[in-house]
């Protein structure tokens, strides 16, 4: 039971290491690095407290505690990719309405280039 503490717990110094390295190389940026560090943080808890999943499934009343631990992973999955998606349709609409005013741009800059220019007046035409 020892080894496997350690293990999660090193498990989880590690990847807070590779998500902070990850960060300052500006591969991750920094509000999805914040989620990935408390998803480190929650596993070196996990390997440094003993009997914390144990003590979490009996206070919620789930028999086995690796059930626990499942169901907590698939949930912290399912909340990551709907945030993902939330932020990828956001992009989306914000790109699709930057091609729009881009094509809007584009287009009164092309009725300008080829519209008939107006003759200008000279000073000597007005004079009576």
């Amino acid at each position: 039971m020892a080894s496997l503490q350690v293990t999660t717990g090193l498990l989880g110094v590690g990847l807070a290491i590779v998500i902070l390295y990850l960060i300052r190389r500006d591969h991750l940026y920094l509000m999805h690095g914040l989620f990935w560090v408390a998803v480190a943080i929650a596993a070196a808890a996990l390997g440094a407290w003993h009997g914390l999943i144990d003590q979490l499934a009996h206070w919620s009343g789930i028999q086995y505690p690796p059930a626990l631990l499942l169901l907590l992973a698939c949930i912290v999955l399912f909340v990551k990719a709907l945030h993902a998606d939330m932020v990828n349709t956001r992009i989306e609409r914000d790109v699709r309405r930057l091609n729009q005013r881009l094509a809007m741009l584009e287009a009164d800059a092309d009725a300008t280039r080829h519209a008939p220019s107006l003759p200008t007046s000279s000073s000597s035409e007005s004079l009576p």
